[in-house]
């Protein structure tokens, strides 16, 4: 049998790999009974014939006294069937180079793939299942699409479902995880803060999204634990979850199919009384993102004018393309594990990411038949609220009112100002909708395609189309077959045209380090978040320097807590949407004075574009830390 080694790699020939791809050629070394074959692959033009030769192949032949290597492998497009082929295959270093471009990644790849020759040809086998071809029809994962196996090396590499199946199994070892990216450590922390940071690398290693949340907040935090070496403790206890939970979710599609998803829900901290949390069906949803939408509901909660600890959790459940049954059949399944952690004293989830009206009331419905009582709801349009449940709204609007309250301070107002918003969603069609009614012009919006612009501006009739346009699981590209001054582009986010002010308002980390420059380039002064975290560490970094002022979303999403428990309190009450947001404003004019005390009680600046963010964290934190010493370690 024949073993790859290109990726692996032997200590011996590291350095000569080394000095060989500097100069644009490679060779993989291929070991057969302590023999070394060495194929070298070098740049060159594509052959557009390539892609439809089938194998590679090996041709046996004599080894010269010149060769010390022993045997060699030759690499070719077609088999040769004349004895002149197979000499001129020979001569030189009888090596044959594939006109095919080079990835650094296919070595590695290989480290899951071992090469064998089966009836007198070599092919590529996968190292789980020991099938190749078309007989592998089936990866690990049970996904049908491993059909490529068979090609050749670098014929594979152009289609890379072999490489892709690869970094899958690599996720899956214990041996080595992938991260998509290396963990952004800030260089610029005091001793003190820098260990509690270390103390959760160490403990989470591969938990990249919790620990850029845990990086932030503690980074918020230096000035406080500075001041009071008893917060490292504090800090330490409160970074690590009460309660969490990791569970199956078997359901059957409708095609009498069966499924099983992974079910998610944290319980970070009940210091300050029940949890309240959102719950998110998404295929990226992992215990990572749990965390660290725990954490940060958390602080939200804790920032809020109710004493609420925080909680998240979901699925890696996909809603889109499923049908009404499929999606009460999974609530259903869900709600079999997790109802027993649930109650109004306990822990009530809300909407988020991928659960609406329709995903809440499948889950409420099993909630209420398994608990055998209807004590309590979960917060979000509920299924026995007498009136009209604004919470959709409030978070949408309490971004906005958040703005408006910093704006001003700067003596300035919404009015006329153009606004980008990421996102298509309850959260972002709502920030719409309020921006036109202060008189904004908001121009943008996005899906997971890329966005859309509108010179001209939204307005009510142009909203209410766009949401028709979701409704029907249709392309945000759509909407400019109706407007003609509108237009969409592919693969691309809304931060590089000429805006005053952001909403991200779409996912975690959307905004990167060339988006934050593309956002200073355009024009904007001020960040609302809508979405959590919505910024890399590296994002906020170009923010801060460029003078931009970020509201974070723990202070400025807290719209959607009050909503929440006001629906809970005072179920009883029929709000009209004037009462309602006269209470919202007020509970975000709260939040915005608490952010700013904080801040200047620590030394920062009101016109810092850290007082906001570094306020919410301190402020969040003093009043947990306070109920956590009051308390005492249990």
């Amino acid at each position: 049998m024949l073993l790859l080694a290109g990726g692996v790699g032997m200590t011996s020939t590291m350095d000569d790999m080394n000095l060989l791809q500097q100069a644009q050629r490679h060779h993989l070394v291929v070991r057969e009974l302590g023999e070394e074959i060495d194929l070298e692959i070098g740049p060159g033009d594509d052959d557009p014939a390539f892609s439809h030769n089938s194998l590679l192949a090996v041709q046996p032949h004599e080894s010269s006294a010149k060769d010390h290597a022993g045997n060699k492998v030759m690499i070719a497009s077609q088999i040769p069937n004349e004895d002149q082929d197979l000499s001129k295959s020979q001569t030189g270093k009888r090596k044959k180079k594939v006109v095919k471009r080079w990835r650094e990644e296919w070595a590695d790849t290989y480290k899951w793939a071992y090469v064998d020759v089966k009836d007198g040809t070599a092919r590529i086998f996968c190292s789980v299942c020991r099938e190749y071809g078309r007989k592998h029809r089936r990866n690990p994962y049970g996904n049908e699409g491993s059909r490529n196996m068979q090609m050749s090396a670098l014929e594979e590499h152009n289609n890379s479902l072999l490489h892709k199946e690869a970094l899958r199994l690599q996720q899956a070892s214990k041996e080595k995880i992938i991260v998509d990216k290396p963990i952004y450590v800030k260089a610029l922390m005091s001793k003190t803060a820098g260990s509690i940071v270390e103390a959760a690398l160490r403990r989470d290693p591969h938990e990249i999204e919790f620990l850029q949340s845990v990086q932030e907040v503690v980074h918020a935090l230096e000035r406080v634990i500075s001041k009071n070496s008893n917060y490292v403790n504090t800090m330490e206890r409160l970074l690590e979850p009460e309660r969490t939970i990791v569970f199956r979710v078997p359901w059957i599609d409708d095609r009498g199919e069966t499924h099983v998803n992974r079910g998610f829900r944290v319980h970070f901290n009940q210091t300050l009384g029940p949890c309240r949390g959102g719950l998110r069906f998404h295929p990226t949803m992992n215990l990572s993102i749990a965390k660290f939408l725990s954490f940060e509901q958390t602080l939200k909660n804790a920032l809020s004018p109710y004493r609420l600890g925080g909680s998240s959790g979901g699925s890696d459940f996909d809603p889109k393309g499923k049908s009404d049954n499929e999606i009460m059949k999974f609530c259903q399944s869900f709600m079999n594990e997790l109802y027993r952690y649930l109650g109004p004293d306990k822990d009530l989830p809300s909407e988020e990411m991928g659960v609406g009206t329709r995903e809440m009331g499948y889950l409420y419905g099993q909630y209420r038949r398994l608990a055998g009582h209807s004590q309590g709801s979960f917060t979000g349009p509920r299924v026995n609220w007498s009136g009209s449940s604004l919470r959709t709204e409030a978070t949408g609007y309490g971004l906005v009112f958040f703005a408006q309250l910093m704006l001003a301070d700067m003596n300035k107002e919404l009015k006329g100002l153009r606004c980008a918003v990421s996102g298509s969603g309850k959260i972002s069609m709502h920030v719409l909708e309020k921006l036109i009614a202060y008189g904004a012009l908001p121009i943008t919006v996005s899906d997971s395609k890329g966005y859309l612009v509108d010179e001209d501006g939204f307005d009510f009739m142009k909203i209410s189309f766009l949401r028709d346009i979701k409704a029907q699981n249709r392309s945000l590209r759509d909407y400019s077959k109706t407007y003609a001054r509108s237009k969409y582009y592919d693969e691309a986010k809304p931060w590089n045209e000429r805006c005053d002010v952001a909403f991200p308002c779409a996912s975690q980390n959307e905004i990167d380090q060339s988006d934050a420059i593309n956002l200073v380039n355009s024009g904007c002064r001020i960040l609302v978040e809508g979405s959590n975290m919505p910024c890399t560490q590296e994002a906020v970094d170009v923010l801060r320097k460029a003078n931009v002022l970020v509201a974070p979303s723990m202070a400025a999403g807290v719209g959607g807590v009050v909503a929440g428990e006001l629906e809970l309190k005072e179920c009883n009450l029929i709000w009209s949407p004037e009462d309602f947001e006269s209470k919202l404003q007020d509970a975000m004019k709260q939040t915005y004075q608490r952010a700013l005390k904080a801040a200047t009680d620590f030394g920062y600046q009101k016109e810092s574009p850290e007082a906001l963010v570094h306020g919410a964290a301190i402020s969040a934190f003093l009043t947990i830390a306070t109920s956590m010493a009051d308390q005492g370690c249990a």
